[in-house]
């Protein structure tokens, strides 16, 4: 089964890579547009854009499936036991900060403007106040992380042997 597994795995992993040689290849050697003035765009942009975009979709699905799958498979007293805390506790918690987070990182920035630059490029209030929100959990989640790094450090709930 395990080799089955790592077969699987092997030829996924050569699959994503061949395809994302294609579109680079594409990307830098199909030719350019010229849309505006002395502005050149390669004519891929749009593809590789949309292959970021799912690379990115199939990640977070990956992720969220991950967390489930691995809260379900440690649940109760049949989890690793990590610091004397079952991991599935320690993963539902870690799940639910970091949802907190970028919901405090979204609230905070919700009257964002829009940004315009020196060159009059605007960029859009939705755009700042996203890239905000992941700046400011990026924020929390390090203070957290620092925080309980330092009381796991200081030995407050090691247990006795």
């Amino acid at each position: 089964m395990a080799a089955k597994k790592y077969m699987t795995s092997y030829y996924v992993l050569y699959a994503c890579f061949a395809i994302i040689v294609l579109f680079f290849a594409a990307f830098f050697g199909y030719g350019y547009d010229n849309p505006v003035g002395d502005y050149n765009a390669p004519v891929c942009t749009e593809g590789l854009m949309w292959l970021m975009y799912g690379m990115f979709a199939v990640t977070c699905l990956l992720a969220l499936w991950s967390v489930v799958r691995g809260i379900k498979i440690s649940m109760g007293s049949k989890g690793g036991d990590i610091s004397g805390v079952p991991g599935a506790k320690i993963s539902a918690v870690s799940f639910a900060l970091l949802v907190v987070s970028l919901v405090v990182g979204w609230v905070c920035n919700l009257n964002e403007t829009d940004f315009t630059a020196a060159d009059g490029t605007v960029t859009s209030a939705t755009m700042v106040t996203v890239t905000d929100m992941f700046l400011v959990s990026i924020y929390i989640m390090l203070l957290l992380t620092t925080v309980a790094v330092v009381f796991n450090m200081s030995g407050v709930m090691k247990k006795k042997k």
